[in-house]
């Protein structure tokens, strides 16, 4: 790892711990609640606590002026859910693009065990050698996708899960992203497959109690942080629940006691 690298690396983490709060969905889901007025949003979110931010390079501009101190991350490929092959995600720009558009750190997705896994591997293996170059940090999301994906039984879920964080450190990645598999003890597992820094993705939004309790298990099992974009950018109040996250990753609070420094009602 390169001098510029670990440099750019505490710009988009905290000790290294991470709360990285992604929102490139525009691209893939369209302009929904919370990505409207972007601008607002990320003020919110980066006031509250929020290590980075994370979009696709375009909107850039309406990025940096709410960072609040927060780092930025710019993600390198996409594809929409209303088309043919959601999981089908292909190149959106390049390391030097981001680097134009000011990022401290790019990004790249990865659908394991899909058929689009071989076009995917090469497109980051491509993005690695660029961003090495460069001095830039890669944060790999790699899921596991496809007939071999075995969410119904959660230790062989998270062999699949430890397998996609493997490979994104084989490829080159230095930060790597992937799904919760439902418990500590089996999380365990994923965060032991590779010496990346993990930290896993929101999925879809839960109620604030068990967002928190995800995290808190996460951190548990002995994640880095979370990347955690619709539960945080769409949530009534993305000051409040961002500041709930930043108190487990980065004070070691409780689902409960991060609720109630930042002010939420939770209800299971």
């Amino acid at each position: 790892m390169t001098i510029g690298t670990r440099a750019r690396l505490r710009r988009i983490g905290t000790g290294g711990k991470y709360l990285m709060v992604p929102m490139d969905h525009g691209i893939t889901m369209g302009a929904v609640d919370g990505l409207v007025d972007i601008e607002s949003t990320i003020d919110r979110i980066t006031a509250g606590g929020a290590d980075s931010i994370l979009t696709q390079r375009g909107i850039a501009d309406r990025v940096h002026g709410n960072l609040n101190g927060a780092g930025y991350i710019v993600h390198l490929n996409g594809s929409t859910n209303k088309g043919t092959a959601e999981n089908d995600k292909r190149p959106t720009g390049t390391v030097e693009d981001a680097v134009r558009a000011g990022a401290d750190a790019v990004s790249f997705h990865v659908n394991v065990f899909s058929e689009y896994e071989p076009d995917q591997i090469e497109g980051l293996a491509r993005v690695t050698s660029e961003a090495e170059r460069l001095g830039m940090p890669v944060l790999v999301m790699a899921y596991a996708r496809g007939h071999e994906v075995r969410e119904s039984k959660p230790e062989a879920f998270a062999e699949d899960l430890g397998h996609a964080v493997r490979l994104a450190e084989e490829l080159g990645g230095d930060v790597v992203k992937t799904a919760y598999s439902g418990s500590p003890d089996t999380f365990e597992r994923v965060v032991e497959s590779t010496s990346l820094p993990v930290v896993i993705a929101g999925g879809s939004r839960g109620t604030d109690a068990e967002t928190l309790s995800m995290v808190r298990g996460a951190m548990d099992a002995g994640a880095a942080g979370v990347s955690m974009g619709r539960s945080i950018f769409q949530h009534e109040s993305p000051g409040k629940i961002t500041r709930a996250v930043h108190a487990v990753v980065h004070e070691d609070a409780t689902a409960e006691e991060a609720a109630e420094r930042a002010g939420l009602a939770v209800e299971a």
